[in-house]
């Protein structure tokens, strides 16, 4: 069909748009894996509907702030923990396909 891309092309397009755009704010991809990084260390603890997210490190934002003092309890916004790997696991039992 005319003017469709395969995904495959598409791939490439996106790398090669993503690449000059590096380049073009002096992006390395060190500091690419650093910033990535610190965003998995830091991950946010709290965050309202707008998406405004707190680390719980430092001072509170003037979001959360502004909840508190209008009587709401910050921890409404706590984000929900992720489960484990091991939470994950299927139970220990054999799963059989009767008839």
């Amino acid at each position: 069909m005319k003017g469709n891309i395969r995904d495959g092309e598409a791939r490439e397009r996106l790398i090669a748009w993503l690449r000059r755009r590096m380049a073009e704010f002096g992006i390395t991809p060190e500091a690419l894996a650093d910033s990535i990084q610190y965003d998995l260390d830091h991950a946010p603890v709290y965050r309202d509907a707008f998406g405004n997210e707190w680390n719980g490190s430092g001072a509170m934002p003037n979001w959360l702030r502004a909840a508190r003092d209008a009587g709401v309890n910050p921890e409404f916004f706590r984000i929900a923990q992720t489960p484990t790997m091991q939470s994950q696991q299927p139970p220990d039992c054999e799963w059989r396909i009767t008839r």
